[in-house]
């Protein structure tokens, strides 16, 4: 088999040298940190320094659920943490002492807290937290009344917790909404000062929308009349992007292009500011009213601009429908027009958890062989600390629930990061304590710089900030009487011996990407067919808005699919360079498709309708038939003669009385044709390439 250039010794530099910019507000940092100390300090301060070790021990344990998002939203996530952690607590309280029902316990709390990756990153850490409570609190086993107090108090850091993130609800009742709206008006504005589209850019819409569209449309959004205004703002962020995706595709007049492309720029940047302030976008209209000048002056006696004039048109009206709505925004605004709610894709409603849960109890499913892998590795990590007796072991099933992923590159590199997070801990903490005064102020003072730490940069570089968790963890056992020396030396063995036992059952058992990297692939090109079809069908605006969901979502999938196969080792060079190659092609495509929707939104009567129609739909069956012969594994096969059916319809264009639309459609299928017979050239010849390696 041929190497993919996987070193091993590049991944790990890589792992311990990259960072990201940190993104958790100092709002956040703060509460969380206050939800940890602040019930310690009083417990101290009040002769019941147990019960304050109790709550801020739920609180930390609990402190990666508050994410953005709706309050609502936001408020279901920490209860929902807050009772997995005092469930779990209950039962390792209870039956810490017994081996065989502990790991009994381990084994269906690891099966279920793995299974819970089928619903997203917010289940996965319900899960995750389940799993750590039942394994720490069991090192403690305690009679039946004690462990419900203990386990309450533990529940009750996660309430804790859950009051402060959502305290500002009254307040501040629309603002993540609005943030979500102005990140995204912000990125817009970031798009519009390009002039053209790369290979990397986005083909439908970016992260930042289908963020906004969970916080405006899904299951926990917030109801009432400010909301139809995010709804229409919603419609229209989709619209604008269509519009300035149509406009960098035609490479038509770029005098005239960057101006207005810069103008409108100014107009987005400026919604995005009001949105997130929550005032009037007087800005946006002085910048709106710069921009319809320049629209006048450029094209107000008649000029085409190479075709650029009914997408500029186009433009101006939404940025207008923009800027009146970000008047509307929010609790303080008014809804001054009517608006239907924006209905939920189909693509984001949310299926039955339960008809979810069943389909993936196979072994062919990636998130069922993660749950036996977690449940096997938590009860051997659990059974191994037990028969070693090793010192403080319950941090040796805690790192298995903690590093363990379902896929190899993050559970090797959160592994790795573990060991030296510690190691770095052991060395900062043993530091800090030599030159801290041995009060229990000073110690308090240093353990909520150590949390604060730890929260801002667990995304930014999870190395550093497991150093910072580590003396966290550390000094508040110190407050229960344990050692802070030998604390540490046992979590650094423990630690070491954790990591290495996932990553082992990950190799034993492994999911390589490489296995699944067809299908998610294939998953993209049929959903880039569904959204021609859709286009296929002008009468049907809400079949391509879902469409369009429905393709942004498998292409994100198809990215994550090719990052985590370049990640694994021993990864086939033809099947990296088919992953590429179909996916550089497929944004091509999909910038394609996008333009044709803005052409169909922007003209009434397009010329040879029928004709477009047909075409495209028959564009799509290609598509199919090209994702199926990439699923099979076999060359394309009973494609229609795309370039003779745009010839004939590039003919009957040219009749056409409308020049202007009928050159638009004449270039858009033309390179609709490339892209799909493209795709087929490389699909087939990627199969040639494997026979001949094998």
């Amino acid at each position: 088999m041929a190497s993919s250039g996987y070193s091993l010794r590049a991944t790990v530099i890589d792992s311990l040298l990259t960072t990201k910019r940190p993104d958790v507000p100092a709002r956040v940092v703060i509460r969380n940190t206050a939800a940890v100390i602040l019930p310690l300090a009083i417990g101290i301060a009040s002769g019941h320094p147990g019960i304050g070790l109790g709550i801020g021990a739920g609180a930390l344990d609990t402190m990666f659920s508050d994410q953005p998002g709706p309050y609502r939203q936001r408020m279901t996530r920490l209860l929902l943490a807050s009772l997995a952690a005092g469930l779990a607590s209950l039962i390792g309280f209870l039956i810490g002492d017994q081996l065989v029902p502990m790991l009994i316990a381990t084994a269906a709390f690891g099966f279920f807290g793995g299974l819970l990756v089928v619903f997203g990153t917010d289940m996965t850490r319900v899960g995750m937290t389940s799993m750590i409570l039942l394994v720490v609190t069991a090192a403690t086993p305690r009679p039946l009344m004690d462990a419900l107090g203990a386990s309450a108090l533990i529940f009750s850091g996660g309430l804790l917790l859950t009051i402060f993130s959502v305290a500002a609800w009254p307040l501040q009742r629309y603002r993540p909404e609005r943030h979500a709206l102005a990140e995204v008006y912000r990125g817009l504005s970031s798009l519009a000062r390009q002039q053209a589209h790369d290979d990397a850019d986005v083909p439908a819409l970016t992260d930042a929308m289908t963020t906004l569209q969970h916080t405006l449309l899904g299951r926990h959004h917030a109801r009432g009349r400010a909301m139809e205004a995010f709804g229409v703002l919603l419609e229209l962020a989709e619209r604008i992007r269509l519009e300035l995706t149509a406009m960098a595709e035609l490479r038509a007049n770029a005098t005239i292009h960057a101006m207005f492309r810069g103008d409108a720029s100014r107009v987005l940047a400026a919604i995005a500011d009001a949105l997130e302030a929550g005032e009037q976008p007087r800005q946006a209209e002085h910048a709106l009213q710069t921009l319809q000048a320049s629209e006048n002056a450029l094209l107000g006696n008649g000029g085409n601009a190479d075709g650029l004039a009914t997408h500029i048109h186009a433009l101006s009206g939404q940025l207008a429908a923009a800027v009146r709505n970000a008047n509307w925004a929010g609790s303080r605004g008014e809804l001054r027009a009517a608006a239907a709610e924006t209905p939920l894709p189909a693509a984001l409603r949310s299926n039955s958890a339960r008809a979810t849960l069943r389909a993936n109890l196979t072994p062919h499913s990636v998130a069922f062989r993660h749950a036996i892998r977690s449940a096997v590795s938590l009860s051997a990590t659990l059974f191994v600390a037990r028969e070693l007796a090793l010192p403080h072991g319950y941090w040796l099933p805690m790192t298995a629930a903690i590093v363990l992923r379902p896929d190899f590159a993050a559970t090797f590199n959160f592994g790795l990061l573990r060991v030296v997070g510690t190691v770095l801990g052991l060395v900062l903490t043993t530091a800090l304590l030599h030159f801290t005064p041995h009060e229990a102020w000073a110690h308090l003072a240093l353990m909520a710089v150590l949390c604060m730490a730890f929260r801002y940069l667990a995304t930014a570089h999870y190395g550093i900030a497991v150093a910072a968790l580590t003396g966290t963890v550390v000094i508040l056992l110190s407050f229960e009487g344990v050692n802070s020396s030998d604390a540490v030396l046992d979590r650094v063995i423990n630690t070491a011996l954790g990591s290495g036992m996932a990553l082992l059952a990950y190799v034993l058992w492994p999911t390589w990407e490489r296995g699944r990297a067809r299908a998610a692939l294939a998953d993209m090109l049929d959903a880039y067919a569904d959204y021609l079809q859709a286009l296929a069908r002008p009468e049907r605006r809400d079949g391509r808005r879902e469409a369009r969901t429905a393709a942004r979502t498998t292409r994100s999938n198809a990215q994550a699919s090719l990052e985590r196969m370049r990640a694994e080792p021993a990864t086939p060079d033809h099947l990296l360079e088919l992953a590429s190659a179909l996916f550089a092609n497929g944004n091509r495509l999909a910038r394609t498709a996008m333009t044709l929707e803005a052409l169909i939104d922007d003209h009434d009567n397009l010329p040879e309708t029928r004709e477009m129609c047909t075409f495209v739909d028959q564009a799509a069956r290609a598509l199919h038939e090209v994702a199926a012969a990439l699923r099979n594994q076999h060359p394309p096969e009973h494609l229609p003669d795309l370039r003779s059916l745009q010839r004939t319809y590039a003919a009957l264009l040219g009749m056409s009385e409308d020049k202007p639309a009928a050159e638009l459609l004449t270039r858009i299928s033309d390179r609709l044709v490339d892209n799909v017979n493209t795709l087929a050239h490389i699909t087939g010849r990627s199969r040639s390439k494997f026979t001949a390696t094998a």
